[in-house]
């Protein structure tokens, strides 16, 4: 049996929650992470870094940013692509007047900007819910980018009324800018994805978590037991608003290298919500496993016939990713309707048991 779990007690409490209850989950993220960090490195070209790995880690960060206000807070937006700009614009503002300031502060202060906006939109949750606060958050969107075309400030007054990267290091080490190697970039983005990733892990499996989840099953049970739901839903789109703004920097500085306000159009923010829905609501896991599907697979789909030596033009072969994208997201939520996330944790249960039928 691939998951063997005869031998593996629990004699405590800690033990019994511990993060990985299971030996071999934590062997397969060894493997994951090795393969990470040291496997695709030796082999990615820059195509691959600039086109699969870096894209799909930084559309993996901001669905689970929306996934922490949606899967287990159960308050619905369509506003992560701005809020994502937010991220982006204040980290470039805050490069330029501090322009010594690493850029990893940086990053890291650009999402409380974000989670700060994020707070403001997010106060008609406390009065609506359901469609109707997807809306509210539908116009944060459009707001949001008409604030980053009007107002010059943002820009520095750039006549074409873009924000560029300038060239910035880390201890003599470039890491944005047209001279920075993007294997560095890759490194850096896998490395802020990772830290964000474990610390959301930590904190869904605690008190935070538990009281999202409370308030996004029936909110009104959660107030009647003591759950205080201003601040549940608040704090849930400070914390989703803080990981979708340092999203938007990531995808700036080390991937863009420059912005207009029309990138964090509503296009984005709906490419985020399937992402979201197509890994699994409420699953970590499962932002990785949309983004590979969304935002990789239509990448090395394109590549299919170049390398196998079929002439199809440029038009056609969009018309046939569209197509086979759209076909399979389709047949995924068919089959389990709860996202791919769901459907690795039933194939998981199978293997606990294999070979015995359940």
């Amino acid at each position: 049996m691939f998951y063997r779990t005869s031998g593996q007690f629990k004699t405590t409490y800690e033990s019994d929650q511990a993060l990985f209850p299971i030996k071999q989950d934590m062997i397969l993220l060894v493997v994951i992470l090795a393969t990470m960090y040291v496997i695709f490195p030796m082999f990615a070209s820059e195509f691959t870094y600039k086109a699969l790995l870096v894209p799909v880690l930084i559309y993996s960060l901001a669905s689970l940013g929306l996934n922490i206000l949606t899967g287990y807070a159960g308050q619905l937006s369509l506003g992560t692509a701005g809020f994502m700009g937010v991220g982006a614009y204040a980290c470039y503002k805050i490069t330029t007047i501090f322009p010594e300031m690493n850029i990893v502060i940086a990053l890291f202060l650009s999402g409380f900007f974000s989670a700060a906006v994020g707070v403001a939109f997010g106060l008609p949750s406390l009065r609506i819910k359901g469609f109707y606060l997807a809306i509210a958050t539908l116009a944060s969107q459009f707001f949001l980018v008409w604030l980053f075309e009007k107002w010059a400030w943002l820009y520095n007054y750039n006549a074409s009324g873009a924000i560029e990267v300038r060239t910035m290091d880390i201890f003599g080490l470039v890491v944005t800018g047209p001279n920075a190697s993007p294997m560095v970039q890759y490194y850096f983005v896998l490395g802020i994805v990772s830290v964000v990733t474990f610390a959301m892990i930590n904190l869904t499996r605690g008190r935070y978590g538990r009281t999202w989840k409370a308030v996004r099953d029936m909110d009104i049970a959660a107030e009647l037991v003591g759950i205080n739901l201003m601040r549940a839903k608040l704090s849930a789109f400070a914390v989703s608003s803080y990981i979708v703004g340092i999203a938007g920097a990531l995808m700036v500085f080390f991937w863009k290298g420059a912005a207009e306000p029309n990138l964090f159009d509503i296009p984005m923010s709906f490419q985020i919500v399937f992402i979201a829905i197509i890994g699994g609501l409420g699953s970590v896991m499962g932002n990785f496993l949309g983004a590979i599907l969304i935002v990789a697979l239509p990448v090395v789909l394109n590549l299919l016939p170049e390398i196998l030596g079929i002439s199809i033009g440029s038009a056609t072969m969009e018309h046939v990713n569209v197509m086979v994208v759209g076909s399979l997201i389709i047949m995924f939520l068919i089959v389990e309707p709860h996202g791919l996330a769901r459907f690795w944790a039933l194939i998981r249960e199978k293997l606990i048991i294999w070979p015995f039928p359940h």
